[in-house]
């Protein structure tokens, strides 16, 4: 790798020459970006096979995702690069009030393994379209795909505004002592402090798109049927290796069975009876990955209800459920991220409410129940990053929603033009003319009790009590203002 200092301080000098900030640098990168996965999506498909045995299906879900947010970016990134007109109080009503969309610099991206396209590329075509320099950190356990993106990216955008870096977290840490204009992370949270602690030395604004035990809880007024398909369907897409898929599942005691046995048919009917020979099925990321979640399978041998099937040479771990699972357990106390689901009994709602607010805040919530009450339970008295009732995981795909964690599940929202918006500077802009100063005596020394009247009249707000009070308010204030005005032209002009 070469020398972090150099290709940081490389990237600051293309940044000032001020190249990325033109819309036509802008829009030339995000067509790199375009040509990149469609000129190489058979290639890219083989990489994600080849490092995770992703199956072509969700690799091109991967790779379609990230084509329509670019899509989305470019058909749209003029308008918003625009500055954003803000409404603005009486006494300004004579000037321009405005936030410019700057760009901040130069922009560290540290992308995972997982999803190395989406996770990838999403982040770092949204920091190129509001005009930052990019230097991108790809995954070493993805490595088909990091060796495949370092090879890549030169060949289509700017080499003096974009570089890649690949390895793992020795050069993680190295590229974390450097100084940057905004940092964006994917990854667990454990990683995430020590991004957080080097970004704070700076001051660095950052986000951070970290993880967690997503919990689900399934009420008996449901569909099981249907809620075993999403579940198991959200529970081992990329082998469970999702920072949004359901981490664990809270039902009562009384319909735990009915559910397993409805995940049974589904996993039979998912991968014919067999997930270690089905196409459609994935595998750990490596070796370490796999010996974590064995781990825990080891220690619960007896809750597996369904599953618990293990391959060393292949890191496969088949679609497991276990039954019976308390909140002390190892499999409930990190997040899983591995196709392993524990069922945990409980009494209620209330007490699977009790449980969520009392940990950390997950990244993802998802209520399987067709109870109005129930469901405003969850949305009213939780927090988590996100919420999906009656399914699971696809909230993701919405654009138009913020993605992104709170508290320990994360920092700051992406997706879409939260994106766009990620990666600019909201800088507040006032511009006046420099005529009619002699109304600009009242703000001016000395202080009279007779400008502090003007200036409160002027300035005063009250509450909307009617369309009808608004109005009437209004015009009494364009009334004094108006008075006032033609009574300092008066003694300007003599």
């Amino acid at each position: 790798m070469a020398n972090c200092t150099e290709i940081v301080k490389g990237l600051k000098d293309a940044f000032r020459t001020g190249k990325t900030v033109p819309y036509e640098w802008r829009r030339q990168q995000l067509e790199g970006v375009l040509k990149l996965l469609d000129e190489n999506k058979e290639e890219i498909i083989k990489s994600l096979k080849k490092d995770l045995h992703k199956p072509p299906f969700e690799a091109f879900f991967e790779i379609d995702q990230c084509r329509n947010d670019l899509i989305d970016t470019m058909n749209n990134l003029k308008e918003w690069m625009k500055p954003h007109k803000v409404q603005k109080p009486l006494v300004n009503l004579m000037d321009k009030a405005f936030i410019q969309k700057q760009p901040y610099g130069v922009v560290l991206i540290i992308g995972t393994w997982n999803f190395p396209i989406m996770l990838t590329l999403m982040p770092m075509f949204g920091a190129l379209a509001a005009g930052n320099c990019v230097l991108l950190k790809t995954s070493r356990i993805s490595w088909s795909i990091s060796k495949l993106l370092e090879n890549m990216v030169p060949k289509y955008l700017d080499n003096e505004c974009v570089k890649v870096v690949n390895g793992g977290t020795g050069e993680t840490t190295d590229l974390l002592k450097e100084r940057y204009d905004y940092i964006f992370y994917t990854g667990n949270t454990s990683i995430g402090k020590m991004v957080m602690k080097a970004a704070s030395q700076y001051l660095t604004p950052i986000t951070l798109e970290l993880g967690g035990k997503n919990p689900v809880y399934v009420d008996r007024n449901c569909d099981l049927r249907a809620a075993a398909n999403r579940i198991i369907w959200g529970k081992t897409i990329n082998a469970g290796q999702t920072c949004i898929a359901p981490d664990y599942v809270m039902c009562t005691k009384d319909i735990q069975g009915d559910l397993i046995e409805s995940m049974k048919i589904t996993i039979n009917d998912f991968y014919k009876g067999d997930p270690s020979s089905s196409d459609s099925y994935g595998r750990l990321g490596n070796e370490r990955h796999f010996q974590r979640v064995k781990q825990i399978l080891d220690s619960s041998k007896d809750n597996i209800a369904i599953g618990g099937i293990t391959n060393e040479k292949e890191n496969f771990v088949s679609p497991t459920v276990l039954k019976d699972v308390k909140f002390k357990d190892p499999s409930m106390q990190e997040e899983m991220f591995g196709p392993v689901l524990p069922i945990v009994p409980v009494n209620n709602e209330d007490e699977a409410i009790e449980y969520i607010v009392n940990g950390e805040k997950p990244l993802a919530m998802y209520i399987f129940s067709n109870d109005k009450k129930v469901k405003e339970k969850f949305r009213n008295c939780t927090s988590s990053g996100g919420l999906v009732i009656n399914d699971t995981m696809l909230h993701a795909g919405v654009m138009t929603l913020p993605f992104g964690g709170v508290g320990n599940s994360g920092v700051g929202a992406y997706h879409g033009k939260l994106t766009f918006d990620t990666f600019c500077h909201k800088r507040a802009c006032l511009e006046r003319e420099l005529v009619l100063e002699g109304l600009q005596s009242v703000r001016y020394p000395p202080y009279t009790q007779k400008k502090i009247r003007i200036i409160q009249m002027v300035t005063k707000k009250t509450l909307h009590k009617s369309s009808f009070m608004t109005i009437t308010y209004f015009l009494v204030i364009v009334m004094i203002v108006a008075a006032i005005v033609s009574k300092m032209l008066i003694l300007f002009i003599e």
